[in-house]
């Protein structure tokens, strides 16, 4: 006789028991989506693992610490078998067959009642994937790469369907990441894919674009380092005007928006005009760009600090908020964004007011980007090095022990650029505005 289909059906567990016999691996993995249903969980085992235990102890729900006895099904709706011991489970599922409780029993799925699906979320839709009847069960791995599959495609925009809310008018400011359009995050990727108006910086994923569908209109926002730009003033304007019009904007901006990234000025001149901000965060390429090429802005042992400094002003100059002589008695790492233009000055002042002139120095050139490439000096050398080879914006600068922790760090101050880090690749696609 062919087997049936499965009848999905999604329960309402909100406030009903829900018991659970085992704590072990399965239970840990089940319990968190029953709390976040609201079920009233109890727990049968006489021990469990260290992280359930902790829930437990939490008071997220109520642990019996004993083993499973006749009975514990009562007034259950819903139950798990999840023992390591197939005559117990078999002893839960047929108290939960003789009340009539649905149950799932980890260890023989055919003997169960019910069936767990591979189970994902995106934005309020809950995907479920069963495997099918008709033949044997398809192995649970491929039902979770069906349900990845389709969470992925939602989340990112890929996998277009209908929305079931009308579209609410306002400004998302997206951090795009350190430029590989891939390191931006799920949530930027699907408000990119819903926007009707996407304002894009230049070193932000602009790869990304591309895929846009082709009624979304997008602004260049484009800063380049002592070139041309568009006006704070008129990207502010743009992004106002738009929104008023009753379209979703995307602010697409490199690295994360309130880093060194302008995106409180937009905030705020948005909410003065009364329109809805989201804010996005993105990786910042304060981290993520030193990361790329192996150097951790921490190590234990190495250090326990780490700063982030613009320095697109030199020190010295009125407009300098940085105090670079107490930047210089930090034993942290110190890291640079903006700063290729004014390395060698910056570089004699942390000198100037003792920072050891040993101290190896990484200059990060397009991070995360094909074009990727590092230079390693130390900071008596930055500057010469800066300018012999040819550095340029954008590019993360890096003070500290730490450059030279990592599997590739080049030498202190070696004559020639190191090659480029293991995250550049064809694909990979321009830096955040903040490495300049």
């Amino acid at each position: 006789m062919p087997e049936t289909p499965a009848y999905p059906v999604g329960l309402r567990l909100a406030g009903r028991r829900v018991v659970v016999v085992g704590g072990g691996t399965v239970a840990q993995r089940r319990l968190p989506a029953l709390l976040a249903a609201g079920a009233d969980v109890v727990l049968v085992a006489p021990v469990t693992t260290p992280a359930v235990e902790a829930m437990a102890e939490a008071g997220e729900f109520t642990w019996e610490r004993r083993a499973y006895q006749e009975g514990d099904l009562e007034a259950a709706w819903y139950a798990i078998a999840a023992t390591d011991e197939p005559a117990v489970n078999a002893a839960v599922t047929a108290e939960a067959e003789a009340r009539r409780v649905w149950c799932v029993r980890s260890d023989d799925a055919e003997a169960a009642t019910a069936w767990t699906p591979a189970t994902g979320r995106s934005e309020g839709v809950t995907v479920a994937v069963l495997s099918g009847g008709g033949g044997p069960r398809r192995d649970p791995r491929a039902l979770a790469a069906v349900r990845d599959a389709i969470v992925a495609g939602l989340g990112d925009g890929t996998l277009s369907a209908p929305r079931g809310r009308p579209r609410t008018p306002g400004v998302a400011l997206v951090g795009g990441g350190p430029g590989d359009p891939d390191l931006i995050t799920v949530r930027g990727r699907r408000l990119l894919a819903e926007a009707d108006v996407v304002v894009a910086d230049r070193l932000g994923p602009r790869d990304l674009l591309d895929e846009l569908p082709p009624h979304v209109e997008v602004i260049d926002a484009a800063k380049i380092p002592y070139g041309r730009a568009m006006a704070q003033e008129a990207i502010n304007q743009a992004l106002v005007e738009h929104a008023k019009a009753g379209r979703s904007v995307v602010r697409l901006k490199g690295g994360d928006p309130f880093v060194f990234g302008r995106g409180m000025e937009e905030a705020q001149q948005l909410a003065a005009e009364g329109i809805e901000v989201t804010v996005v965060p993105g990786i910042s390429s304060s981290v993520s760009v030193p990361a790329a090429v192996g150097i951790p802005v921490t190590h234990r042992g190495v250090a326990h600090e780490f700063t982030v400094v613009s320095g697109h002003v030199p020190p010295g100059d009125a407009r300098s908020l940085v105090d670079w002589s107490a930047l210089a008695r930090l034993r942290g790492t110190l890291v640079m964004l903006m700063a290729v233009e004014n390395i060698g000055a910056i570089a004699e002042a942390l000198l100037a007011h003792g920072r050891p002139a040993d101290t190896p120095v990484a200059m990060i050139q397009e991070g995360t980007m094909a074009t990727e490439r590092r230079v390693d000096a130390t900071l008596a050398t930055a500057g010469e090095r800066a300018r012999e080879q040819g550095v340029r914006p954008p590019a993360v600068i890096v003070v500290g022990d730490v450059v030279t922790v990592g599997p590739a760090a080049g030498p202190g101050a070696g004559p020639a650029a190191a090659p480029a880090g293991p995250a550049a690749g064809p694909d990979a696609a321009p830096a955040a505005d903040t490495r300049q």
